[in-house]
């Protein structure tokens, strides 16, 4: 059988994943993308899993392929693997699943802390990025406790101040579709708003460190 790319396969009865023969791969669909050899000289094919395939995926093969840094979203096999079939959706609607699944699961590959931002992005109401900077918003507000003292980490905007000063962080403000979670604080006699991306936290090991340090990642990578 010849395959060419863009055409659509489906994974034969009895084949199992290649780097964890724990998941049984048998009659996932997807669209082949690129050809390749593995070490041995023998050609091979990377499958773009379809919508269909991506959504009756396991949770814990998408668990377990972020912690393992793999991509559960494609995997390279043997053209003696797949049977040609035909396509039962669209790339858009492959985009689309993966996209979704990406946001739920896209962080957990990053340990203790990918685990806690994920736990925050995935209790938004919907994976736009405002929704998810207004839970964080409001995640940090319940979570944070004011005052607290913080050091400006960077900082490029026109307030009266430098990289390494010292604020005082109040409250959190409010939440901006670009700048994100706003805090008010005060130096001296000075009160003014700031990006919480901008700072830290003075005390490394408090837990307003940790919640500012997980946002930042968040936002930061986004």
């Amino acid at each position: 059988m010849k395959l060419k790319i863009g055409q659509s396969v489906k994974v034969k009865k009895g084949i199992l994943c290649p780097d964890d023969p724990e998941f049984d791969l048998s009659g996932w669909q997807g669209r082949i993308t690129d050809t390749g050899e593995d070490e041995n000289g023998e050609t091979t094919i990377d499958i773009a899993w379809d919508s269909i395939t991506l959504k009756e995926m396991s949770e814990e093969y998408i668990v377990k392929s972020e912690a393992d840094g793999l991509d559960w979203a494609s995997m390279y096999l043997f053209p003696s693997d797949v049977e040609q079939v035909n396509e039962r959706d669209s790339k858009k609607d492959t985009d689309k699943i993966r996209n979704e699944l990406e946001n739920r699961f896209g962080w957990i590959g990053m340990g203790e802390e990918g685990e806690r931002i994920q736990a925050v992005v995935n209790s938004a109401k919907n994976s736009s990025d405002y929704e998810i900077m207004k839970t964080w918003g409001n995640y940090l507000e319940k979570h944070l406790k004011f005052p607290f003292e913080s050091i400006v980490e960077e900082y490029y905007g026109k307030l009266p101040i430098r990289q390494r000063d010292k604020l005082i962080i109040i409250d959190v403000k409010l939440v901006d579709d670009h700048y994100g979670v706003i805090v008010s604080c005060k130096s001296g006699h000075s009160r003014f708003d700031i990006p919480l991306a901008d700072i830290a936290a003075v005390d490394k090991n408090s837990d307003n460190a940790r919640h500012i340090h997980d946002y930042r990642v968040w936002f930061a990578n986004r």
